[in-house]
């Protein structure tokens, strides 16, 4: 292994992360890391990739990538006959974008004349609707005229004047009746009380904290980061639960998650800038790379705990492996 590649892999196990999360935040693969820290310059393709690489992976992990180089001197390139690769890729998916694009002509030449067409239908669709609603019954304006014969003169009042019918004064007396509308009840306030977090033990190197909180109340998890720090947020007891959050910090940057049944998973890579509060409670276990586990006070955490146990044993194997 080279002295480069040593370093990068220290700084990489300093800061928790395991190849395959290098992999994910650069976007280089995995063998090219491995080769990377093993000094084997002759498995990338080409010198252009080698000291791009390099410099890619210094940043991810936190190293200068000048100092890096200058203290290390110049990197080797790869024999000429190399395989490149991601160049290939890349003009395979050229070409197919090419062919891809010699059917839109006639896509578009069939497109309009299916669009004039329906434009056309649904316009006098809505023309034929509007005659339809438009022709009235006359046989129903007919039957509804009254003969002025047949109509019954209303009795004249005593002193003149029209004596009011008696339907009409039930009308009138059921008009000014209305019922009072009952006032509706305020309820009661919930009453607050506190949300506590205590530290319940360690498991390997994952702190327990546990969270106690009045059932049904929000509990707010925020993050405040202050620098540069990798950081894995995830939803239950270890690093195989919902992915929340999966990166590099900076300065200012603050996340807020809300705490459930399943509890919560933080791995920070360097906690001095990484500020952790729960419902407003810092918590922190003291050390410079941390490894949180939340869990909410529902009588099961033991359980929880060694199944965080087992799995946090398993992550630092796999970390020893690389």
């Amino acid at each position: 292994m080279s002295e480069l590649g040593q370093q990068l892999k220290e700084a990489r196990l300093q800061k928790g992360m395991s190849l395959d999360d290098v992999q994910e935040v650069t976007k280089i693969r995995k063998k090219y890391l491995e080769a990377i820290e093993a000094g084997d310059y002759k498995v990338l393709p080409g010198s252009f990739y080698v000291r791009a690489f390099i410099k890619t992976y210094a940043e991810a992990v936190g190293v200068n990538p000048d100092e890096l180089m200058e203290e290390h001197g110049n990197v080797p390139a790869a024999p000429p006959d190399t395989t490149m690769e991601t160049v290939i890729q890349k003009r395979s998916r050229r070409s197919e974008t090419q062919r891809d694009t010699k059917w839109l002509p006639t896509v578009l030449m069939w497109t309009f004349p299916i669009l004039i067409v329906v434009v056309i239908y649904i316009y006098a669709s809505h023309n034929w609707d509007k005659s339809d609603s438009a022709t009235v019954d006359s046989s129903n304006v007919t039957n509804a005229t009254q003969n002025p014969s047949e109509a019954t003169p209303s009795p004249t009042a005593v002193g003149g004047g029209i004596v009011p019918s008696a339907t009409a004064g039930a009308d009138n007396t059921a008009q000014a009746t209305v019922a009072p509308t009952a006032a509706p009840t305020p309820s009661p306030s919930p009453t607050t009380q506190p949300v506590t977090v205590t530290e319940d033990g360690k498991s390997g190197k994952t702190t327990k904290f546990k969270v106690t909180a009045p059932e049904g109340s929000a509990i707010e998890v925020k993050i405040a980061a202050t620098g540069t720090s990798w950081l894995e947020v995830y939803r239950g007891e270890n690093s195989k639960g919902e992915k929340l959050s999966f990166g590099n910090t900076a300065d200012g940057d603050n996340m807020t998650f809300t705490l459930d049944a399943q509890g919560m998973y933080i791995k920070s890579g360097y906690s001095p800038a990484t500020v952790i509060t729960v419902n407003g409670q810092e918590i922190t276990d003291g050390k410079t790379s941390s490894r949180l586990l939340l869990q909410l006070d529902d009588g099961s955490s033991a359980a929880g705990g060694d199944e965080a146990q087992s799995t946090d044993e398993a992550d630092n194997n796999g970390d020893g492996g690389e």
